[in-house]
């Protein structure tokens, strides 16, 4: 398997984790808030150490594409092509809502009829979210959703649906279907980019350094700063 640099930071949290045949071998993790500008060329200094203290080759760089935060995506993926320039290997971009899906995967137990439906903030009730099974085959594309009651009556009139993610909080009200199931603390992490940016390595899908960009799902909006006084 590839040794590959996956580098985190869709959301609040900033995570870098060096990966290399099925194992982790060095990560970093920051949940304080958004300083991703200020600790991720920390955070990949010493992934890239850890190479050089075991004379290894890096692969390949991936990064989260998003959706997520505008900020947060532009820091990760300017620096993973500068990385990956730098170092002439390709750049991998992997899906975040797939990402925190698969730390669900990996760390909960899971029926093999649950669908997955994470939830990235996107303010107010509104939420970046997508549905997948268990095998990760995409049953609603990411897409940004003003949450009502009536949102995923399809999808619990199926079966289990896994609610997670920094905006699932919204959604506790309001889906009231037995088969609605919330699991608190999930994040996207560099660690759990591991099988998504092996499997895009193995499959030859690399991103274009030059032109290629976070996946936004809507337009920016700035806000007015507020008065002081």
């Amino acid at each position: 398997m590839p040794t590959i640099l996956n580098i985190e930071t869709s959301t609040s949290v900033c995570s870098v984790a060096l990966t290399s045949e099925g194992a982790v071998l060095e990560h970093f993790e920051e949940f304080q808030g958004k300083n991703h500008a200020t600790v991720l060329s920390g955070f990949i200094k010493g992934c890239l150490d850890h190479l050089r203290r075991h004379e290894m080759k890096l692969d390949a760089v991936a990064v989260s594409i998003g959706p997520g935060s505008y900020t947060g995506l532009r820091i990760g993926l300017s620096e993973a092509k500068g990385l990956a320039y730098a170092l002439d290997v390709p750049l991998i971009g992997v899906d975040t809502l797939k990402i925190m899906s698969v730390n669900v995967m990996f760390n909960h137990d899971v029926a093999p009829d649950a669908l997955f439906a994470p939830m990235i903030d996107a303010r107010r009730m509104e939420v970046y979210t997508a549905i997948y099974d268990l095998a990760l085959n995409t049953l609603v594309e990411p897409t940004p959703l003003i949450l009502e009651p009536d949102s995923y009556v399809k999808w619990l009139e199926r079966g289990e649906v896994l609610f997670f993610g920094d905006g699932s909080d919204k959604a506790r009200g309001l889906f009231t279907s037995p088969n609605a199931h919330f699991i608190p603390d999930v994040n996207p992490l560099a660690v759990d980019m591991l099988p998504l940016s092996d499997q895009a390595f193995r499959a030859g899908r690399f991103l274009d350094l030059a032109y290629s960009t976070p996946t936004y799902l809507k337009e920016f909006q700035a806000t007015k700063p507020k008065r002081l006084f």
